[in-house]
């Protein structure tokens, strides 16, 4: 063989780096925090609520049988679920005016998604807006639709300067270095 030609060995594709990433640019499992694992038993509950109009109740149990919600915040999963149902109608109504098209149109894990965005800028003012922001958008790249994270990213990005104004206007003020 000549040095040009390719070796089995050399048509392999090149390993992954052990970023914490998959080829899809999410993360792996296990370079979670205990709280992403919470938003995403809470994006699952509030889907099958959003679906198929499950009782928060039913939809707890079932949800705290599933496979790793021990390594879950339970607490933090506790608040996004009763939450977010508690609260939709008041979250609808703020997401609603920055949609360009119909709630119903909504797919139901964008729909969720947005819930949980919402519910942490109002309720979660430990976490940062920006690690709120990039958790649900995370979130929809994981389990919604092709570009499903771009339309999550823009309505919960239109949110922030209203739920979180103070904390958005001061990273976002000239000589912070935030963009």
């Amino acid at each position: 063989m000549s040095e040009n030609t390719p070796t089995p060995s050399s048509a392999r594709p090149p390993k992954q780096s052990r970023t914490g990433l998959k080829s899809t640019g999410t993360r792996k499992a296990a370079s979670k925090s205990n709280r992403s694992r919470a938003r995403e038993f809470a994006l699952q509950a509030l889907y099958q609520h959003l679906v198929g109009g499950n009782d928060a109740h039913a939809i707890d149990a079932f949800t705290r049988d599933l496979a790793g919600f021990h390594k879950a915040d339970s607490v933090h999963y506790d608040a996004l679920l009763h939450g977010c149902i508690a609260n939709a109608a008041e979250m609808d109504a703020l997401i609603t005016p920055l949609l360009d098209r119909k709630m119903a149109e909504i797919s139901p894990i964008e729909h969720a998604t947005m819930w949980i965005g919402v519910y942490e800028f109002q309720n979660c003012l430990d976490v940062p807006w920006r690690v709120v922001l990039n958790e649900c958008i995370e979130l929809a790249k994981e389990f919604g639709g092709t570009d499903g994270h771009k339309y999550v990213n823009a309505v919960l990005n239109g949110l922030a300067p209203k739920l979180r104004a103070v904390e958005v206007a001061a990273d976002k003020a000239p000589g912070t270095g935030a963009a």
